[in-house]
């Protein structure tokens, strides 16, 4: 299960290791069909090696703001506290596999 962080949170839940952000939107239809496809991921990963987070835009609007997020969801991938990937929509848990694969 995502862990749901905040604009206050951000910082001290994403600096270390590898993170996955999913923004993310109540109303959003794409995002709650990328739900269970994340928490499937975090399923499969340890949280030493993949920690996995989400942050919902309309209760936080710092955030996306800083990392320039125009539509959801996007997914950044941070490594050590540095944005290494960042995709938008829904992906397979395949294609998320593949991505993650590159940083760990």
């Amino acid at each position: 299960m995502s862990k749901a962080i905040t604009d206050a949170t951000f910082a001290s839940e994403t600096d270390e290791g590898l993170v996955l952000i999913d923004f993310w939107a109540t109303w959003c239809g794409p995002c709650r069909m990328q739900a269970p496809i994340l928490d499937q991921l975090a399923a499969n990963h340890d949280e030493d090696e993949l920690k996995i987070v989400k942050m919902d835009v309309d209760e936080n609007p710092e955030t996306p703001a800083q990392f320039g997020v125009m539509s959801i969801p996007t997914l950044l991938l941070k490594k050590d506290g540095e944005v290494v990937e960042k995709v938008i929509g829904v992906h397979t848990k395949d294609q998320l596999e593949q991505l993650i694969a590159t940083h760990l």
